[in-house]
């Protein structure tokens, strides 16, 4: 006979009490894992604890010290202030000019390299990821020998030391990495989506923006990001090709090398983080790794 429907517990009665969740048992094996964490995160966190130090501790306890401590004693906004003060270092109007060009870098890269991405995907994947891999070879070469052949022919166009100058050049870099993110992104997309669109009306262009780019977010958020963040860190294309207004990792080289205070330069350098941190925050919550290449998950 078949079990019957649990029958009510009777008035008066105790009901059993609920099963405990398990508690984690902490092994040896958990408690070397957690400590492999801590010490790596502890050493990856330590350099920017010590450019902290440097930036925000009065100079007497850091360079001026022998062994500098590793707590703070005082704190200090001299060297930021000083940054922020126009006629002694252009840091602002260069981290406003970084700006620009880290976003025309973005932007550039999703508006060229969504089309190619597409065509690639369309192709078989030995010939898309063969085209991909020699768009690398740029990366693989030193950023100095490009820039230098192409300065002449950016001054003749009127592009030297421009905004759209400097992304273009940063864009030899931003790109390949787009396109191949972008590529399996694609490459994960149902064909069936873009032939139902074509069945029903929809042209080309309206089937891939209108129809498998809105699947493929997360990986433009990537794209666009990695594609920032390569503009925002990149100094010798900008160092090369800059006629008047430095980008800011250009402006923080020439400050610590010698230019002016170095600790400036240090405490400008920790600040230039606190973009990257906005941007991340903003689009964290598309960067999901899977689905980076994966457009529709069933």
């Amino acid at each position: 006979m078949s079990a019957g429907p649990p029958l009510a517990v009777a008035a008066g009665e105790e009901r059993p009490p609920a099963p405990r969740r398990g508690r984690k048992r902490w092994t040896l094996a958990n408690v070397g894992f957690y400590a492999v964490v801590v010490a790596l995160s502890a050493a990856l966190l330590f350099p920017i604890y010590v450019i902290f130090l440097l930036a925000f501790v009065p100079d007497h306890y850091t360079i001026f010290s022998f062994v500098p401590p590793l707590i703070p004693p005082a704190l200090t906004l001299t060297n930021l202030e000083t940054g922020l003060a126009l006629s002694t270092a252009p840091f602002l109007p260069s981290m406003y000019f970084s700006l620009e060009i880290a976003f025309l870098v973005g932007v550039i890269a999703l508006a060229i390299g969504i089309p190619t991405a597409y065509g690639l995907s369309r192709l078989s994947r030995g010939i898309a990821y063969a085209v991909t891999t020699v768009m690398f070879i740029v990366n693989m070469l030193p950023s100095i020998v490009i820039a230098i052949p192409i300065t002449v022919p950016f001054i003749k166009a009127g592009l030297y030391g421009s905004a759209l100058g400097i992304a273009l050049t940063q864009e030899l870099l931003a790109l390949p990495v787009t396109v191949f993110l972008l590529v399996g992104a694609f490459q994960g997309l149902p064909r069936d989506l873009e032939n139902q669109a074509r069945v029903d009306g929809a042209g080309r262009i309206r089937a891939i923006f209108g129809n498998l780019v809105p699947l493929i977010v997360p990986a433009l958020a990537a794209s666009f990001l990695l594609a920032w963040m390569f503009s925002w860190d990149e100094s010798t294309f900008a160092l090369i090709l800059y006629s008047t207004n430095p980008t800011l990792p250009v402006t923080i080289f020439l400050t610590v090398t010698g230019r002016g205070n170095p600790l400036v330069g240090v405490a400008f350098s920790f600040v230039a983080t606190v973009p990257v941190i906005i941007l991340t925050v903003i689009l964290q919550k598309y960067l999901k790794g899977e689905d980076f290449t994966v457009g529709v998950r069933g």
